[in-house]
């Protein structure tokens, strides 16, 4: 806190629109009031960044930020203990989605802490899945991040089953990566290469980040772009656009559908592209 001349405590927004000289009237005044305010040092990047993130998650939903199925990483229910060892110490995972016969029936969740209490405690000869894994929590794949944000701390849960509209697995969501969404890349010593650039989200729909190279992007979704003038997939699209692009806004570039994600008042930094059919 900091006091005026009068002596009175003010709040961070109070100090910010004292200083702007007056209050927002929507949301897109009210970011712009945030981004003048860092740029007059009122706050550092990193809150502004944390600030618009958390603008952003109301505005993006599951499916934008959700692990695919086909990258799931999963135990089968009748996996032996030293079956599935090897999988879990090379994942680096500390929750596990438990399936009977294939990714469509999910049977619980198995969290790697009530493995290694179960086997601390007895042989592993005696070792039961069954006995440790927990009730999986599903979602719908358009739910929105502010929604399943909320449902994860008051559920006190981490990680959720996407479901898509026919009633199959479309992947997985942890809460790690909604809070990335609002605080940046989290990395930890699995995180080899600093966060995914490309992530598959199925349906021909994918989440790119805007420094993405334009010939990672090229040579991953098996586009054409030229790198000649622009290095990365975001130069491209502002290039494109003509201007600096506002979340939500499209464009169609070779019959490629951009949506910006994330933006700020100075660079792009998520993109949900659509490949042509």
């Amino acid at each position: 806190m900091s006091e005026d001349s009068d002596g009175s405590s003010r709040s961070l927004m109070d100090r910010i629109v004292h200083a702007m000289g007056g209050e927002p009237r929507d949301r897109d005044e009210l970011l712009e009031l945030l981004r003048d305010a860092h740029a007059r040092e009122i706050f550092d990047a990193d809150t502004l960044q944390m600030v618009e993130g958390a603008f952003q998650v109301v505005e993006m939903r599951v499916r934008d930020i959700m692990v695919p199925r086909a990258q799931m990483v999963v135990i089968e229910d009748d996996a032996s203990f030293d079956e599935m060892l090897p999988l879990i110490i090379k994942s680096g995972h500390s929750r596990f989605p438990v399936i009977s016969e294939d990714k469509d029936n999910v049977v619980g969740v198995l969290l790697a802490k009530d493995l290694l209490r179960q086997v601390s405690n007895q042989s592993t000869d005696a070792f039961d899945i069954q006995a440790i894994i927990r009730p999986a929590t599903i979602t719908p794949e358009t739910k929105r991040l502010n929604v399943l944000l909320k449902e994860f701390r008051s559920d006190r849960n981490h990680m959720a089953i996407v479901m898509d509209e026919y009633g199959g697995v479309a992947g997985l969501v942890t809460i790690e990566d909604v809070l990335e969404e609002i605080v940046g890349e989290i990395d930890d010593e699995h995180d080899k290469d600093g966060g995914q650039l490309i992530r598959d989200n199925g349906d021909g729909r994918y989440s790119v980040r805007a420094l993405t190279p334009i010939e990672e992007f090229n040579e991953t979704l098996g586009t054409e772009f030229s790198d000649e003038e622009f290095d990365t997939i975001g130069g491209l699209l502002m290039q494109h656009i003509g201007h600096m692009p506002k979340n939500g806004e499209e464009a169609v570039i070779d019959g490629c559908q951009f949506k910006i994600m994330i933006a700020d008042s100075r660079r792009i930094h998520l993109i949900q592209v659509v490949l042509p059919s």
